[in-house]
């Protein structure tokens, strides 16, 4: 007997939930609130743990005060230093777009939108830390008073670069800052995370490395890689998936976004898995104390997903328009980062719109300063840059015959 059977495709493309023209729709995100999360103790088996991965760790509430477990209780000082670091990514990302569209420099990236994600977790770190991160993370840097002026002389590729015009503008690269030479290959940073806390350990240290990653960057194998070796040797890492919904032009659901979140993926490895509202600096500060304290006594990593959305476009090259709706951040749930703080200070009484104004006028014109002296040492389209002789140092220990040939033929 012949039976027909009729198969329907089980092939499915992830849909975004909005799409230009769109309302904004964020419904797929739950919110739930900060006395929903419970704190556990850093020695907690990740096993015992596993709802972490599923909720959202936060601290501010509607009404922006602090509360809940996972509240660290910081001091007007700390608030203070806080709010000043985020700002000041922020217009430092502003002077740098405009720096672009002058030509001024080849390419920018911002990070607008994300400030708390890395200049919380950076005033979480200690020095000799270090981190693995991706091109959006600037506030690791500025969060620790790093010249600007040498950032923006690297952005220029002039003859400041410390560099030498070798790598990507905004490519930073600085060994005694903890922060590990960026990779256009995101993926990459994760697994050396990896291996540069296994070494840590290995050396009988106390220094923690930080990996980073996009949600995007999550799929590829690199992460895979990683959360296998990080799961056998147990190395004091903090691995960082930043979910900001947009891995350039594809939406998260894409990178596995939408059937499960990025923190769960942790499970598989029976790594410890967090994940937080990125928006939240307090929450960001305390989630990576948890997990930097946990790395610090070998207690083993952390997986932590900060949900965060980028604000801006993917880089100067980008219309995010072509995508999503244009006023997607505005509708954004968690917020803008940087006027929550703000507005979780003004309630505690130790801020007000004016001293805001008074610390952007500050930071403004401390950014427009550090800019004029960068441009005079030149930038992409003018004045001075790294000599010709630089392409052919910092490649080999000794230079080959051919190398020397060819740098005498060109006289430098």
């Amino acid at each position: 007997m012949n039976v027909e059977i009729n198969y329907k495709s089980g092939f499915q493309v992830p849909e975004p939930s909005s799409r230009p023209g769109d309302t904004p729709n964020f419904s797929y995100l739950s919110l739930p609130s900060p006395l929903d999360s419970v704190r556990p103790d850093t020695s907690c088996k990740a096993s015992e743990m596993r709802d972490l991965a599923y909720g959202l760790v936060r601290v501010l509430d509607d009404s922006g005060m602090a509360v809940g477990p996972w509240n660290p209780n910081v001091d007007a000082e700390f608030l203070v230093r806080g709010l000043r670091a985020m700002e000041k990514t922020r217009l430092f990302d502003e002077r740098m777009m405009r720096a672009q569209r002058q030509g001024k420099t080849s390419i920018y990236v911002q990070c607008r939108g994300e400030e708390a994600v890395s200049c919380a977790h950076q005033m979480a770190l200690e020095k000799g830390d270090m981190c693995f991160p991706t091109y959006r993370q600037q506030g690791l840097l500025i969060a620790q008073d790093f010249p600007i002026v040498d950032m923006m002389c690297q952005i220029f590729s002039n003859a400041k670069d410390k560099l030498g015009g070798r790598s990507l503008p905004f490519f930073y690269s600085e060994r005694d800052y903890g922060f590990f030479s960026i990779s256009g290959n995101l993926g990459t940073q994760f697994i050396q995370s990896v291996g540069w806390a296994m070494a840590s350990a290995i050396k009988g240290d106390d220094r923690i490395a930080s990996g980073w990653i996009g949600d995007g960057a999550s799929a590829e194998s690199d992460f895979h890689a990683a959360m296998v070796f990080a799961s056998v040797y147990q190395p004091p890492a903090v691995l960082n998936v930043v979910n900001n919904q947009w891995a350039i032009s594809s939406f998260h659901g894409i990178s596995g976004g939408a059937e499960a979140n990025f923190a769960c993926r942790g499970h598989g490895f029976n790594i410890a898995s967090l994940r937080v509202d990125g928006n939240d600096f307090l929450a960001v500060y305390a989630a990576s104390s948890w997990a930097i304290e946990r790395a610090r006594k070998n207690l083993g990593p952390t997986l932590i997903e900060w949900v965060t959305y980028r604000a801006a476009a993917h880089s100067s090259s980008d219309d995010p328009s072509k995508y999503r709706p244009d006023n997607s951040f505005d509708l954004w749930p968690l917020g803008d980062p940087i006027l929550r703080l703000k507005n979780h200070m003004i309630q505690l009484g130790i801020w007000s719109e004016e001293k805001h104004q008074a610390l952007i006028d500050e930071l403004t014109l401390e950014i427009k300063e550090a800019g004029k002296q960068a441009e005079s040492f030149g930038t992409l389209g003018k004045g001075s840059k790294p000599s010709v002789s630089e392409m052919f140092n910092h490649v080999y220990k000794d230079m080959p015959a051919h190398l020397r040939r060819q740098r005498q033929k060109l006289g430098v």
